[in-house]
Formats: C-alpha cells, structure tokens, sequence
C-alpha cells in the first residue's frame, strides 16, 4: 500500500502520516523505517528537524535521503519495513538547489520507477504549496509548479491520497 499524504505547512500533515504508519506497522509486525530527507542550513532548521526527531518513537530505524531518496528506499525495499518519507517538499528544494536540470530529472525518474515497484507499505508526505498567492519570484513560482506536477504523478502511483488541512483529514483517493 502506497499512501500520499498532502497538506500545508503546520497542517497536521506529518503527525497524521506518523498515525498511519504506526497502525500499519502494527498490524504487519513491520519495522517502521523513516526516511528523512530535510538538511540543517540554519538554527531554525536544526530546530525543526529536533522537533520531529522528538515526537518520533526511538525505535523506528532513520534514514537520512536528502538527494537520493530512490537509492535510500532501495534499502528498506524489502517488505519487512514500514515506511514513511519526509518529505517531498523539501528533497525537491534541495535538488532545485543544486541548478542541476539533468540530476533534478534522473532523480525524480529514479523515485518514480522505484515507487511504482515498491513492496511495502509506504507513506509519502509532501507539500501542497498550490492554493495561495503565485510566488514573486522565478524559483519559487518554478518550485511551486514543480511540487504541483509532481505530486500529481505520485496521486497516480499511490492507491490512497489524504490531504491534512487544520489536522483533519480529508481523504482524496481511497
């Protein structure tokens, strides 16, 4: 099972994925592997990614994917894992960031031949960045059309979609 899990920033998206996971896990005996994909650049960061390292059990095995999430998935690939990605947006920042247009497109394919082939339960959190104002400037408007199409693709491969508005699902896809 393929889970997208969509939502704003503070809108519950991340503690509901982490309640879904958990449910599943226990219900398969599976190990729940975490794959994180944020890099600390600045204290508010550093105190973000401290926030979730908190809230999260201590026995869930971490993974730290900031560019290769394709290859870090491998890893967990074999059935025996729960997992849960965190999340989309910020692997998408980061590999915007590098202003490489060949790597920003291996990887993305990379991911999405690796979700379509994925055997264990996985959930997938990611941004829903499309439903405000358009951004000011390029690489904003360019990360916000990016986040768009690709969280369509991955709508596509996952057989559930949830988005997480005010700590309420609402689910899309079922």
């Amino acid at each position: 099972m393929k889970h997208l899990v969509l939502g704003g920033v503070r809108s519950g998206k991340s503690k509901f994925a982490e309640s879904w996971v958990c449910s599943r896990s226990e219900q398969s005996l599976a190990t729940v592997a975490y794959v994180a994909t944020s890099q600390a650049w600045d204290d508010e960061m550093r105190a973000r990614i401290s926030s979730h390292q908190l809230s999260r059990p201590t026995d869930w095995l971490l993974f730290e994917a900031p560019l290769s999430l394709a290859a870090a998935l491998k890893k967990v690939d074999d059935g025996g894992h729960c997992v849960i990605v965190e999340c989309i947006t910020l692997w998408l920042t980061n590999l915007l960031c590098l202003e490489d247009e060949e790597r920003l497109a291996f990887e993305k394919q990379q991911l999405l031949s690796r979700l379509s082939d994925f055997k264990g339960d996985l959930v997938i959190v990611s941004g829903e960045v499309g439903l405000g104002i358009m951004p000011m400037n390029a690489l904003a408007r360019r990360f916000a059309d990016e986040i768009g199409m690709f969280n369509q693709q991955l709508a596509q491969i996952c057989q559930q979609v949830t988005l997480v508005s005010a700590g309420l699902p609402l689910f899309l896809k079922k």
